[in-house]
């Protein structure tokens, strides 16, 4: 009596579906590093982003005769990156836009000693073309700098008790360096987040460091007229 193979229920996927999978999660690996590297123009994002809504009726288009948009910001923007481009990779800073501040992002990586609050000779040159910017921005300008850092960051400073530490220490170094630069000292604040502000919180080591951070949150108010 002659007995019938059993058909297999869930066939095995072909050999090459597997390089394929490979490369789309390479692909999308190098598109997220892009997206990091980007500035980012707020107003714009959201602009975009509405056309893709379905409920269009929840939107309110907005007239005025006075023009809407601010570029004072974006001309601030403009001028720290050219200045960064000369000293810095694309990959150690960030410019975020929007039609009030600026937010500038500095990495870990390049900008202070491995697991310390010490600023690197690169971050010093980095930071004194910066410095040239906001000296000649406006009186009414506040710029607050933020220490953050990652979950898994190794605090290697013996003189730092903890990540709250090590994060305030990162800005006020920065504020230091700045009012040294020559920025009014009644404008510069600093904050430490720890790694309560993660900036991704994907498992992706590459992401994770970049949480590893100091941000220059550059307040611009229009000019009265």
């Amino acid at each position: 009596m002659a007995f019938k193979k059993k058909e297999e229920e869930c066939k095995k996927p072909p050999a090459w579906l597997t390089s394929f999978s490979d490369l789309m999660s390479l692909l999308l690996t190098f598109f997220i590093l892009i997206y990091a590297m980007s500035s980012l123009d707020i107003t714009q994002i959201e602009k975009f982003l509405s056309f893709f809504q379905t409920e269009r009726q929840f939107f309110i288009r907005k007239t005025s005769i006075i023009e809407p948009v601010n570029p004072y910001p974006k001309d601030v923007a403009l001028k720290i990156r050219r200045r960064l481009q000369k000293v810095l990779p694309p990959w150690a800073y960030q410019i975020v836009i929007t039609s009030d501040f600026v937010k500038l992002r500095l990495f870990d990586k390049i900008f202070f000693e491995d697991g310390s609050y010490r600023l690197t000779p690169k971050a010093r040159e980095a930071l004194r073309q910066v410095a040239e910017v906001l000296k000649r921005l406006p009186e009414n300008t506040f710029i607050r700098v933020e220490g953050h850092v990652s979950r898994l960051v190794e605090i290697k400073d013996p003189y730092v008790r903890d990540k709250w530490e090590l994060s305030l220490r990162r800005a006020t170094e920065v504020v230091r360096f700045l009012e040294r630069e020559g920025v009014d000292p009644k404008r510069l604040a600093a904050a430490g987040y720890a790694d309560l502000r993660p900036l991704y919180t994907w498992r992706q080591p590459v992401l994770m460091e970049r949480n590893n951070r100091v941000e220059l949150f550059i307040s611009l108010r229009k000019p009265r007229r």
